[in-house]
């Protein structure tokens, strides 16, 4: 373990694919390396999390809102302080929620309470193939994500054509001047030399850490500094767009429903994503931007404790009419977040 992190931050909108690029890492990580996770989700409950294969994985989970805006930067900040004085990992991978504006990371991981202890290495930028041009004319973090970037893997390009990747690779390049492309199914890239750029020193960082206090903190002195720093005018208040999300619990037991209901959804509804059990085993339904896929999973039925829970993400008119399309008995609405804005009405 060396006396710096590196980071890597993995963003990339609504069901691009981040997590299953970070089991890519994972399963080529080198085993003498320490390793820590943050995965941060927009919904109430982490979904992600669970994907994430391997043994003693150290993972810290926030949910709930983007670490990059006010909304949870509370708990951001206190993770990274005890990674910082307590773990001290060699490299820390990032998955931000698919609706976040990363841009303020690098200054985030300079902040003197942190003692230099981070290096920014690398922001991997996830791409759905089959839906980004639609999401980049509706969803600002979809132009933050790619103008705060430097790699940008094409995923999913088995099911579009060459001339959307080359459409794709236009836009991209007005954000960015200088774009490193891959482009593959699955997330299944040569590693190799991604794997190498959180080693190499590259950084934004100053040569010098900052000036930071020579003690470890206490969890009020802590405090004390994290709302001075969210004072801030200065810093990103609120997420670049206006969705919200809501989780429900499904009662039922044939899946027939859920196949009815993701065909029925409103293209309000961005993205859908839980598990769900059969009578052997429990299925991941996904659901992003009018398609879905309900495919087996590795959760064993009684392991998971949000096993038919779903979470749905959706402008604030669209999670507000949700339940007509989710009737009762067969489903229950737990909680509906909007980091921002105004209450939201179940009809």
């Amino acid at each position: 373990m060396g006396n710096s992190t590196s980071v890597l931050l993995i963003t990339g909108f609504l069901g691009s694919g981040k997590t299953t690029f970070l089991n890519r890492i994972l399963s080529s990580f080198p085993k003498e390396l320490k390793l820590t996770i943050l995965m941060n989700e927009f919904g109430e409950i982490g979904i992600d999390g669970t994907l994430v294969e391997g043994d003693d994985i150290d993972m810290l989970e926030i949910s709930r809102g983007s670490i990059f805006c006010v909304c949870v930067k509370s708990d951001f900040i206190k993770g990274l302080y005890a990674l910082s004085v307590k773990i001290k990992p060699d490299l820390l991978i990032i998955e931000s929620t698919g609706v976040a504006n990363p841009s303020d990371l690098r200054r985030d991981l300079q902040l003197p309470v942190f003692q230099g202890r981070f290096t920014f290495a690398e922001q991997v930028c996830l791409i759905d193939a089959v839906h980004f041009l639609d999401a980049f004319e509706v969803f600002a973090s979809v132009e933050k994500q790619l103008s705060s970037s430097t790699v940008f893997i094409i995923n999913k390009t088995d099911l579009v054509t060459p001339d959307t990747v080359d459409r794709i690779k236009v836009l991209v390049r007005q954000h960015h001047p200088e774009p490193l492309f891959f482009e593959t199914s699955y997330a299944n890239i040569d590693l190799q030399s991604l794997l190498a750029m959180p080693f190499g020193k590259k950084s934004d960082s100053p040569t010098s850490p900052p000036a930071g206090p020579a003690e470890v903190l206490s969890e009020g002195e802590l405090n004390v500094y994290i709302s001075a720093l969210l004072a801030d005018p200065d810093l990103e208040s609120a997420p670049p767009d206006n969705l919200a999300s809501v989780t429900y619990t499904w009662h039922g037991r044939d899946l027939f429903e859920l196949r009815e209901m993701a065909g029925n959804l409103p293209p309000s509804i961005v993205r859908a994503k839980g598990f769900v059990k059969t009578e052997e085993h429990a299925c991941l339904f996904s659901y992003v931007m009018g398609e879905w896929t309900l495919e087996p999973s590795g959760v064993k039925v009684g392991e998971s404790p949000i096993l038919n829970m779903l979470v749905f993400i959706g402008t604030p008119e669209g999670i507000g009419e949700l339940a007509g399309y989710l009737p009762s008995p067969q489903w229950s609405a737990r909680e509906v977040l909007q980091p921002f804005g105004g209450i939201i009405k179940m009809q």
